[in-house]
């Protein structure tokens, strides 16, 4: 006799054990915007190879809670590694909060026109910051330790702050062709204004400091 389908209860319920595996490191490498989405993909029956930062011990865990066989890691959606860390030149960041908004964990401290820093314990390794950045001067660097399942719930929960705080911050209706969209089009030139403006600064920055090297 088959087995019944899965209600929606069941998938919620598998959906629930999946996302309390995951290292909510909120990556977004397995192709979803963040852990939980994964989690759901994968409880709906999406595949369990693709959660680099799980890695292989991760996709264990998975099968064991699907029930499916263990596979090796996609490497379609990253590579296995140590434990890593953002690391910002201070000397170089220009102070355009790019990263500090890119972040999904709320580990990146400083504010506009300011150096930033990385609040260490709280970042998961994302690399969300890295692309962001007009100067290049983000680096992941080894942490030195191994990422802990208390890392991974203190992770999930400031997450959770961050999303609420950016859903209010940003709704998520989209306005009327009106002159809304205008405000949002100056909104982007301010920002491109000062991300160009703090170049500016940084370039005549280094420009003094060689001078005064002569």
């Amino acid at each position: 006799m088959e087995s019944p389908p899965p209600t929606d209860r069941d998938t919620a319920t598998l959906a629930d054990r999946i996302d309390a595996v995951l290292p909510q490191t909120q990556c977004t490498r397995c192709g979803h915007p963040a852990c939980r989405p994964y989690a759901e993909a994968v409880a709906g029956g999406q595949a369990i190879d693709r959660c680099a930062p799980g890695g292989a011990a991760g996709i264990a865990l998975l099968a064991r809670i699907t029930g499916r066989p263990v596979v090796p890691l996609d490497p379609a959606h990253g590579t296995e590694g140590p434990f890593t860390v953002a690391h910002i030149d201070e000397s170089v960041c220009i102070g355009c909060a790019l990263c500090r908004e890119a972040c999904p964990v709320d580990a990146i401290a400083g504010g506009p026109k300011r150096l930033h820093t990385v609040v260490t314990v709280w970042c998961t390794g994302c690399a969300l910051c890295l692309p962001p950045c007009p100067v290049d001067c983000i680096v992941l660097v080894p942490a030195g330790r191994e990422w802990q399942r208390t890392d991974a719930q203190a992770a999930r929960q400031r997450f959770l702050a961050w999303r609420r705080r950016t859903a209010i911050a940003e709704p998520v209706t989209t306005p009327a062709p009106t002159p809304e969209e205008g405000v949002g089009r100056a909104g982007a030139e301010q920002r491109r204004a000062a991300v160009a403006a703090a170049l500016a600064r940084a370039r005549a920055r280094r420009a003094a400091t060689a001078g005064g090297r002569r």
